[in-house]
């Protein structure tokens, strides 16, 4: 699949994920097997680009090409400058979101508030793709509640504004993550224009990523919560799309070493102090459904330096291989998920 001038190696993209998606995991899941990895949002207010936040979304230092970052906005003006500021920081994709439901968010009337207005839409749209000279692409959903589903005429829209790649999560605004994810609106999408288009939404296993492939027609899948924790989800989508046959569940060392790894890595791009804050979250999501993983993630949330999650993350693994153990992650809820 080509986005612009960039052949993604294969239709896996990971989803762009608030407090999540950072370069660190960005760069893990490329590793791990995903075409394409989706920034952070970044505001598209100016005010806010010297922050230490959005400098910090700005840095692509040795990422995989290609960069894809997000911008955020419902001013077409300041979404034009946003996009510009992005793509002289590195970014080789801009990608426009109108589908977060957050409503921190859709209260400025940006995310997926925007489908509301479908001319505002178009404007938007527009001023960014003329504002540079790298692919747009847009994330949207499927409307904004059940009796305004409006993904075909924005997709339409889109196609028209020359956006290079649509990725349509299967639920609505008012949805928020509840419920299931539907995909008749993907598939109406997807018969409905020309350029690429992305399937998000409840693609958890490798099963589910060929289906909602099968029945959208859809160019690739987008995957956001099923790889927290998980990032070789897509290694394993990848080989099942290929062959058919599951790999093995990772061992436990395997996922030792990557977690680690993955610690060391936010250590280092967010400084001890932040590191250790942003590393719980990781760490709780890959010992998720892990037999004695409740008391070690209360024990680590009490630890405030990186020595000590360290060693405990060490511990715990190690008592795991000593009971000869390959790691047995529990189903997690549809919702918990949705991404």
């Amino acid at each position: 699949m080509k986005i612009g001038p960039h052949t993604l190696r294969n239709p896996l993209i990971v989803a762009p994920m608030a407090g999540v998606t950072d370069r660190p995991f960005r760069q893990l899941c490329k590793r791990m097997g995903a075409g394409m990895a989706v920034s952070e949002m970044v505001a598209s207010n100016s005010l806010l680009w010297g922050s230490e936040k959005t400098l910090r979304r700005a840095n692509h230092e040795g990422e995989v090409d290609p960069i894809s970052v997000q911008i955020a906005g419902a001013d077409p003006d300041m979404m034009a400058r946003a996009a510009r500021y992005n793509v002289d920081a590195g970014a080789q994709i801009i990608d426009i979101n109108m589908g977060c439901p957050a409503k921190k968010v859709c209260n400025v009337m940006a995310g997926s508030a925007l489908l509301k207005d479908e001319p505002l839409v178009a404007r938007i749209l527009r001023a960014v793709v003329s504002a540079v000279d790298v692919p747009v692409t847009l994330k949207i959903r499927t409307g904004w509640d059940r009796d305004h589903r409006n993904a075909v005429e924005v997709a339409r829209i889109a196609e028209d504004c020359g956006v290079q790649l649509l990725a349509v999560h299967g639920r609505t605004r008012a949805c928020a993550y509840t419920g299931h994810a539907e995909y008749d609106t993907i598939a109406a999408v997807k018969a409905a224009i020309g350029i690429p288009v992305a399937a998000n939404g409840d693609i958890c296993t490798p099963e589910q990523a060929r289906q909602v492939l099968a029945y959208t027609g859809a160019d690739a899948v987008m995957i956001g919560r099923a790889a927290q924790g998980r990032p070789w989800l897509f290694r394993e989508i990848l080989h099942y799309l290929d062959t058919g046959e599951h790999l093995p569940a990772p061992e436990v060392m395997e996922i030792r070493q990557v977690l680690l790894a993955h610690m060391e890595d936010l250590y280092g791009f967010y400084g001890e102090q932040t590191g250790v804050r942003v590393a719980r979250k990781h760490i709780s999501w890959y010992t998720r459904g892990l037999a004695g993983s409740a008391a070690f993630r209360h024990e680590m949330n009490q630890l405030q330096s990186t020595g000590e999650q360290i060693a405990l993350a060490e511990r715990f693994f190690c008592e795991i291989a000593h009971r000869q153990e390959r790691l047995s992650y529990a189903e997690p809820e549809a919702e918990e998920l949705a991404a």
